[in-house]
């Protein structure tokens, strides 16, 4: 009968210095061994190269690396690379690198990750959203994608990252523990040895799990998809919302504010005569006396399934005007790689040709 193999990412040091030692093998080797998988992220046993022939024969006869695969990429016009990643049990997902547009960005570097395979939320304007959830990714399969991407930026720009945005496909507070361990790899030492504060996490909006996420005391940025400031049209386009209303997330919020001393980033997408008028700014701007926050006006990029449309330059100049002027902290976030589909909202598995990587 063939056994199948453990993923030995899932094991702890202890664990697996417990089996090594129950194997006939040095307890020290341990720390080896999950250095070689998490700061140097090794595909394979034979990489292990200060491991004796013998231990890596062993820990491949019982373990398997579940490493994804870049499967197919393609990149935007403005220098966006969008790749789809497989699993090891073939499910695909999505994660994009967003390279700085200007020199005086000092050469930030995003990669934007999936937490999920699909998504259960059913956002209306969200091409994910259409999809069916099909499971949580592990924390490797997230810290993967980051190394990817990292690998992807030296690459094509000679540049590493500086940023990752867990705003891919998925709900990330729906996968609370693949996340935060996830992170926990990402900023490690023994990881990739990355700033929390370079991590934004991106929810539609868990209340309980954004108030789990101030009692973790995090340090990693948090970002609310609102897009609505009045229940009426959030449930129109957010399901969610009718289980975590506003006053819901404002009372979470504050909590998260409260306990971590981090200010939340408010996304908000702008859709032509739904949520662009003055009256949406006002409300908006109320909202942001309830919870310390600075606002991400974000262009919309239209999907197949859905029939919104991005508002008017004009009427975005107004509504962005008007916050500003009462003191709000304002950004307007151009979209990038519309033209791959890779844009927010779109990561959808559509449109991926069957080549690396354009020039």
């Amino acid at each position: 009968m063939i056994v199948a193999k453990q993923d030995i990412r899932k094991l702890t040091t202890d664990q697996l210095k417990t089996w090594l030692t129950q194997h006939g093998e040095q307890g020290f080797r341990a720390k080896q061994i999950q250095e070689w998988l998490w700061k140097h992220s090794v595909q394979s046993f034979e990489g292990m190269s200060n491991l004796s022939l013998k231990t890596r024969q062993l820990l491949d006869e019982h373990f398997e690396i579940r490493s994804l695969t870049v499967a197919q990429s393609q990149r935007s016009s403005d220098g966006t690379i969008k790749s789809s990643f497989k699993l090891y049990d073939g499910n695909l997902v999505e994660g994009v690198l967003i390279p700085a547009l200007r020199q005086d960005d000092d050469a930030r570097m995003t990669a934007c990750v999936s937490s999920q395979v699909g998504c259960s939320l059913t956002c209306k304007f969200c091409a994910t959203g259409y999809m069916e959830r099909k499971r949580n990714l592990d924390p490797a399969e997230i810290y993967d994608q980051v190394v990817a991407i990292d690998r992807q930026a030296k690459e094509a720009y000679d540049a590493p990252l500086t940023n990752i945005v867990y705003m891919g496909m998925g709900e990330p507070l729906l996968n609370y523990n693949g996340t935060m361990e996830s992170i926990a790899r990402i900023t490690s030492p023994d990881g990739l040895g990355m700033s929390a504060k370079r991590i934004t996490v991106s929810t539609a909006g868990i209340a309980k799990m954004i108030k789990k996420l101030g009692d973790d005391n995090v340090k990693f940025n948090l970002a609310l998809s609102l897009h609505a400031a009045n229940d009426v049209k959030r449930n129109q386009i957010m399901p969610i919302n009718e289980s975590n209303s506003l006053p819901a997330l404002a009372d979470a919020l504050n909590y998260f504010y409260r306990k971590t001393g981090t200010r939340v980033t408010f996304e908000y997408i702008v859709f032509y005569n739904f949520n662009d008028s003055l009256q949406d700014a006002k409300e908006l701007w109320q909202f942001t006396k309830k919870v310390p926050a600075k606002i991400n006006i974000i262009e919309y990029n239209p999907i197949s399934e859905a029939s919104f449309k991005n508002t008017d330059p004009q009427t975005l100049d107004k509504f962005a005007g008007f916050l500003d002027d009462r003191g709000v902290t304002v950004n307007v976030r151009r979209s990038r790689g519309k033209d791959i589909d890779a844009a927010c909202g779109q990561l959808a598995g559509k449109n991926v040709p069957t080549v690396g990587v354009e020039p």
